[in-house]
């Protein structure tokens, strides 16, 4: 059984500021009317309530049609998180291990090597050890991302086409097992391909899709019932859209096709979702692994994944900035200062490309998310609503 709605407050009820809410809505207002925006969702929530959303802008810029509170939203990495849950529900039930190699699950993995580059070209040497299930989560496990780089490894990917869409999850898991790693594992933190790979892990433990997993574990527990690999024709004209081109670079701006469900169910990157699904889940997470009667994971569990992984292992501040470490699927504040936006140590966090994030602060017992569908514009809209939420603390 589905927890309830979720409870609404006045902002003042839960210690918000109505006037810097206000400013926060002018704020993305102006940078709607300036174009470089085509609309927004967001949403905070404080104390287990819900005390502000607010829909901007255009839901659809090329048809005009207004943004709306329960519009779909491509949330591409903000997968990761999702699939990292189920994964440990599975640990909590002892069918899995952080320390488990991978191979155990996909015998292709086995024996991994490392590309080492040099000015002649690439020489493979084997791994120092190999992934396990801790290093998918962290992404520690070598595996990468082929467009964050023009190196040799990262060219071995593209030619491989190890992004194409149609192939399974098992076709695409065995694609990366013939490809070199770029770092040893547990060596360096590298955003990368590992989260599609344990997504092929839990449907080998499970024995069905990873969609038909999440949904099962997490999606219709919690009642994220506009969560999924794609969008019923019924829900299409809620889906938001991005401009065409974008508005810096004018580039084109090409989406997930979200019409139909896709072969390739990409744990790392392929769900849509809604900022009241967003909402349960990260409400799941501030109540340490339940919301309203339903429990998903255990305290202990939620702490773990909530916590440092990474340590002295580099790599994580490329992505996030400095003050930051990782955990098992999402980024993790490690004080209140260092960072270049305001937070608390113990916060956490991740966002997708197409310009979606959300937060946890437990400290503050606020949840926040903001959805748009703008990549090239991600980076300082997140860091403009983190400023803006933050101010509106009163209390």
């Amino acid at each position: 059984m589905a927890p309830a709605p979720l409870p609404t407050a006045r902002p003042a009820e839960i210690g918000l500021s109505e006037e810097c809410l206000r400013r926060l809505s002018a704020a993305f207002t102006r940078e709607i009317e300036s174009k470089r925006l085509p609309g927004i969702v967001a949403l905070i929530a404080r104390r287990g309530r819900v005390g502000f959303v607010e829909s901007l802008g255009a839901r659809d810029p090329k048809s005009g049609a207004a943004m709306t509170p329960d519009a779909i939203f491509r949330i591409y990495s903000m997968t990761k998180p999702i699939v990292s849950v189920a994964a440990m529900m599975l640990v909590e039930e002892g069918r899995l291990l952080l320390s488990d190699p991978l191979s155990k699950y996909l015998p292709a993995f086995a024996k991994p090597r490392v590309a080492v580059e040099s000015g002649s070209g690439v020489d493979l040497v084997p791994a120092a050890r190999e992934i396990t299930i801790q290093d998918l989560l962290r992404h520690t496990s070598g595996l990468i991302y082929e467009f964050r780089g023009n190196s040799a490894v990262y060219k071995r990917y593209t030619e491989a086409k190890v992004s194409r869409r149609d192939q399974t999850n098992a076709d695409h898991a065995a694609t990366l097992a013939t490809l070199p790693l770029r770092h040893h594992p547990g060596t360096q933190w590298e955003y990368g391909r590992s989260t599609d790979v344990l997504g092929r892990v839990l449907e080998v433990i499970a024995g069905k899709p990873l969609g038909e997993v999440l949904a099962e574990r997490v999606l219709r527990p919690l009642g994220m019932v506009d969560t999924g690999f794609h969008v019923p024709a019924s829900e299409l004209h809620r889906v938001a859209e991005a401009f065409d081109k974008d508005p810096d670079t004018g580039e084109a701006v090409s989406l997930l096709d979200v019409r139909e469900p896709p072969m390739f169910q990409s744990g790392g990157g392929g769900l849509m979702s809604t900022a009241q699904d967003c909402a349960k889940f990260m409400l799941m997470l501030l109540g340490g692994g339940q919301l309203g009667g339903v429990r998903l994971l255990g305290r202990k569990t939620v702490e773990l994944m909530t916590a440092d992984h990474l340590g002295s292992i580099p790599g994580v501040e490329v992505m996030t900035g400095p003050g930051f470490g990782f955990g098992l699927g999402f980024a993790v504040r490690l004080a209140d200062g260092l960072a270049t936006s305001p937070g608390s140590a113990g916060q956490y966090y991740w966002g997708g490309i197409a310009g979606t994030v959300f937060w946890v602060d437990p400290r503050e017992e606020l949840v926040a998310v903001l959805l748009t569908q703008a990549p090239g514009q991600r980076e300082y809209y997140r860091a403009l609503f983190r400023n803006l939420v933050y101010a509106s603390l009163a209390d």
